[in-house]
């Protein structure tokens, strides 16, 4: 389905704050914001998710792995592409960005929990298995930093539904060099 990327100017009305709210907090109007913005409700409630995720005590590596695992398990190539680029941003080492990218779980051990974590979760609509609630737990993951995950992943989920439904929508010139696949 082909979505408009509208500008503020082109948004419907309703849109319009909500696009200007974005752009102030990120500098610009991002091409999924954009798409979103065709319904103001759709936009209302991606925008109310995104400031959601920037409230949680969540370290921001493991926010980022979480948002890069959804992103590769629902072919969200938008997604990946930006939390590529986060998680380079924040220093993580590229062979684990690579290793997220191709499906695998990261090096680090708190981060593979919150992978295997974030990949249940989405694949397996909640449910994760007890091996997994384990190794959460032996990671040191409080239930507020799974139940943050929970919500990165309903955030990642949400944008994957976007891009997917129109076909991936095209990137914004940062995130270019993070292209997936």
């Amino acid at each position: 389905m082909q979505l408009t990327i509208h500008s503020i100017d082109t948004a419907p009305a309703d849109s319009r704050p909500v696009l200007e709210g974005i752009a102030a907090d990120v500098g610009l109007v991002p091409n999924l914001a954009a798409a979103a913005a065709g319904s103001p409700a759709l936009l209302a409630g991606f925008d109310g998710l995104r400031r959601a995720v920037a409230t949680t005590k969540l370290d921001p590596v493991l926010r980022e792995v979480t948002g890069l695992t959804v992103g590769v398990a629902v072919d969200n190539r938008y997604g990946v592409a930006f939390h590529s680029t986060m998680l380079a941003g924040l220093g993580v080492d590229e062979a684990d960005i690579a290793a997220i990218r191709d499906g695998r779980p990261p090096s680090e051990p708190v981060a593979v929990a919150v992978h295997a974590l974030a990949n249940e979760a989405v694949l397996d609509r909640g449910k994760v298995a007890a091996a997994t609630e384990q190794a959460v737990l032996d990671a040191g993951l409080s239930t507020e930093d799974v139940l943050e995950v929970l919500l990165e992943v309903a955030f990642a989920g949400l944008v994957g539904l976007i891009d997917n439904l129109a076909g991936h929508v095209e990137l914004d010139g940062f995130l270019s060099a993070r292209r997936w696949p």
